[in-house]
């Protein structure tokens, strides 16, 4: 039998759960997928994931930014994760950008974005 505070224990923690989840479809995209475009979006899938795992690893129930009032009974979050994640959606963004126009450069001199018939392409020795 499943023991009752296990499920507990599981259902609280869902978002990391929900992370793995979306990390294996991100990767299994990235994997699959011959389309240079779908690789894109599974990578920014699995970026995604990270992020939420980190944002979940900073997050404390009942928790307040690090504000100091008067009392010092309370209990504060790490703002660390989440100003690391601003950074990552940056560079995320920035990557994500970058692989685009690469792609846009490919599909002009090869008129297509599949990476299969890319190499094919390349292989052919007339």
């Amino acid at each position: 039998m499943i023991d009752i505070e296990v499920l507990s224990k599981l259902f609280n923690n869902y978002y990391y759960f929900a992370a793995i989840i979306l990390f294996i479809i991100g990767f299994h995209t990235m994997l699959t997928h011959a389309n240079l475009i779908k690789k894109i979006i599974g990578m920014n899938i699995m970026e995604t994931a990270a992020f939420l795992i980190f944002v979940s690893i900073g997050y404390i129930e009942g928790g307040r930014a690090p504000i100091l009032d008067e009392g010092f009974d309370q209990i504060y979050m790490n703002p660390l994760p989440q100003a690391l994640i601003l950074t990552g959606i940056v560079v995320a963004v920035s990557v994500t950008a970058y692989a685009l126009s690469l792609i846009i450069k490919l599909y002009q001199h090869y008129g297509t974005v599949d990476a299969d018939e890319i190499a094919r392409i390349r292989s052919y020795k007339p």
